[in-house]
């Protein structure tokens, strides 16, 4: 089930994967936050085990994977290879960032509409916002609701 699908624009999306939720991989949760200042040795205890399908994946049957590739949402604070995790259940929302279809190319950007047009919004100055108008082609595929990325 964890097969990768190709994608047509390898300058946007690099790879997207199904989300895959029978399995589940507990971890340690710590009951309190990390201090950024001096740490406590009375919260060095665990509350209990984490899944982290039960908080990035709200339903499983509609949500999957992309890897971005290209650095046009690192505004957003979306990188080069960063994983997405997107909802297709979710309504696209002024604002919203989202995975779109224009013109059979896939591409993340922030979906800005009002009442005379549709806008996706490149968060990097060097790439140029998409107007969608009545000649291009748009399909939203879903909402990305979380991006997980390395430190």
């Amino acid at each position: 089930m964890n097969k990768r699908l190709p994608t047509e624009n390898p300058s946007s999306i690099r790879e997207i994967f199904p989300a895959a939720c029978a399995t589940s991989l507990r971890r340690p949760l710590f009951l309190s936050g990390v201090s950024a200042g001096f740490p406590s040795p009375a919260d060095d205890y665990l509350d209990r085990k984490l899944d982290l399908n039960e908080h990035l994946v709200k339903n499983p049957a509609a949500t999957f994977f992309i890897r971005v590739a290209g650095d046009s949402m690192i505004g957003a604070g979306i990188n080069d290879n960063d994983i997405l995790v997107v909802d297709r259940s979710c309504e696209p929302s002024n604002g919203s960032i989202v995975i779109a279809v224009v013109n059979g190319e896939l591409t993340v950007k922030r979906l800005l509409k009002n009442k005379d047009c549709c806008r996706l919004i490149a968060e990097n100055p060097d790439y140029p916002d998409l107007k969608i108008d009545g000649e291009a082609e748009l399909e939203i595929w879903g909402v990305a609701t979380y991006a997980i990325h390395s430190l």
